[in-house]
């Protein structure tokens, strides 16, 4: 099948009707308009009411989210950061989760105006991994140390859910021996970011093992969509990409992951879109998003629009939206990437992030190779603005305080979809979260850390161990025989026991 004829059945009309409401989606774009107008002046009390209700780990509505996103009191600011932290340690305790990106191909059938990858943007040298690349690709991940991963592909009918299936296969069976030589370490969970596909392509996915499926809306508003996203691509239907979630839940993944490229349109409009995305979901399927993304957008080859969109967001822009998400959807995982600046990422985290990556590379191959962005430069989709190893990140981390943690124990437990989003409502999977973490931390500081990051992950482990001794949850429910086990035998060299 050519590409043309590909792009012509790729969308399936009765797989975006069948979500609709009276044939009308989820995004009322003069709803949205109305709350944020009404809202213009927030009233103190109201505020902190609103933060209450978030504090009980309770979705907002979008009338209360558009209340947070108006305030602009220095003072009333912090509360509400300080909030967000709270809300952040109740869920998921000082734990921050570290992925690697690994990008598998930058073939696109689509034109996005802000994008390197897009198809006639003539300064991309066009290339998709093969699975013996993408195995040498996982290899140079793993030996960074870590666990976990998000393979991340262009649409391209060489780039379909049958490769992505098979890269997914090829990734979990990569083993490598650990630089201490205590066993091997290997990836735990694929995560994908791909684009919207139908119910049966999406069941190969599930079939393959896929972690979360991560779709970005790019922007809510319908109007700013169709002038990035010509309207005869693939990516031009508004509506295909919007219910890509609801798609994924029905074929049986029941972690889904949203986001929106901050930058392309209102900020303040694409937060009052992904909670009511977040509010759909949950309608629809009693599930709300496992993570979301906020990426603000970057320089990118070829692309004047990714420097000069009249919609860039300011640093003091994203620290107030990504408080604002936090407390909007406060079970919902948070990522902060690579893409921000080091002193930035490290501040925005104490805003309520819950996940991040490093040493990153963006370009097609470039871990193999063991590239910098700026030797690839004609194979990225964008320019990163932290280029940090994984070690220097971890450090910096345990000196804040924060545990890296590599645990993937839930998703293999089960504990997944309305089972892991009632236990992080609950302040449950929290819990069980910090033991895996300490466990998995155990395994990185043994297996790849540097003598100062070592030295570092020493002292905030030894104050997690004294914290697990002391904490009533552990032993009522006579946790801590067998988590201690687990840690000492870890630290004799055996891997990947959880809990």
């Amino acid at each position: 099948m050519d590409v043309q004829a590909w792009v012509k059945q790729v969308i399936r009309q009765e797989e975006i009707d069948k979500y609709l409401v009276k044939g009308k989606d989820f995004i009322d774009e003069k709803k949205i308009r109305t709350n944020l107008e009404q809202q213009a002046h927030p009233d103190p009390q109201r505020v902190r009411d609103i933060l209450q209700k978030s504090l009980s780990i309770k979705l907002l509505t979008p009338e209360e989210t558009a209340v947070l996103l108006n305030v602009t009191d220095p003072a009333l600011l912090e509360e509400m950061r300080e909030a967000a932290l709270e809300v952040k340690k109740r869920v998921y305790d000082n734990r921050i989760v570290f992925f690697a990106p690994l990008y598998c191909s930058n073939l696109c059938v689509n034109r996005c105006v802000y994008c390197g990858f897009r198809s006639d943007n003539p300064e991309e040298k066009r290339h998709i991994l093969s699975p013996e690349e993408i195995y040498r690709e996982t290899e140079a991940i793993i030996d960074e140390g870590h666990k976990r991963l998000i393979a991340v592909y262009g649409e391209h009918p060489k780039s379909d859910a049958d490769y992505i299936a098979d890269s997914i296969s090829t990734i979990y069976a990569v083993k490598r021996t650990t630089p201490s030589g205590n066993g091997f370490n290997n990836i735990r969970r694929v995560n994908i970011n791909a684009a919207p596909m139908a119910v049966e392509d999406l069941r190969k996915l599930w079939r393959a093992g896929i972690g979360t499926f991560q779709v970005f809306q790019e922007t809510y508003h319908p109007g700013r969509y169709a002038e990035l996203h010509p309207a005869n691509t693939i990516k031009g239907n508004f509506r295909w990409r919007l219910y890509a979630m609801h798609r994924a839940m029905d074929a049986g993944i029941d972690d889904v992951a949203i986001g929106a490229l901050f930058g392309l349109y209102d900020w303040k409009f694409e937060v009052m879109g992904l909670v009511e995305h977040a509010h759909d979901l949950e309608r629809q399927f009693g599930i709300g998003p496992h993570t979301i993304s906020f990426p603000r957008m970057q320089p990118a080859p070829g692309s004047f629009l990714s420097e000069n969109s009249p919609y860039l967001v300011n640093d003091d822009a994203f620290k107030r939206l990504v408080m604002v998400l936090r407390l909007a959807v406060p079970y919902t995982g948070l990522i902060v990437t690579a893409r921000e600046r080091a002193e930035l990422r490290r501040e925005i985290i104490n805003y309520g992030c819950t996940q991040t990556d490093a040493s990153s590379k963006i370009g097609i191959g470039a871990y193999a190779g063991k590239k910098l962005q700026e030797e690839n430069a004609d194979k990225v989709q964008f320019m990163l603005g932290d280029q940090r190893s994984l070690d220097e990140v971890i450090k910096e981390l345990a000196d804040d305080g924060y545990i890296t943690s590599f645990c993937t124990a839930g998703y293999r437990c089960g504990r997944t979809g309305d089972k892991i989003m009632n236990l992080l409502e609950k302040g449950v999977e929290g819990k069980f979260c910090k033991l895996n973490a300490v466990l998995t931390f155990r395994e990185y500081l043994n297996d790849y850390a540097s003598a100062a990051t070592k030295e570092a992950g020493e002292r905030l482990i030894q104050r997690e161990l004294q914290e697990i001794e002391n904490t009533s949850f552990f032993t009522d429910k006579k946790l801590l025989p067998t988590f201690f086990n687990y840690y000492r035998r870890i630290a004799a060299g055996e891997r990947d026991l959880y809990m």
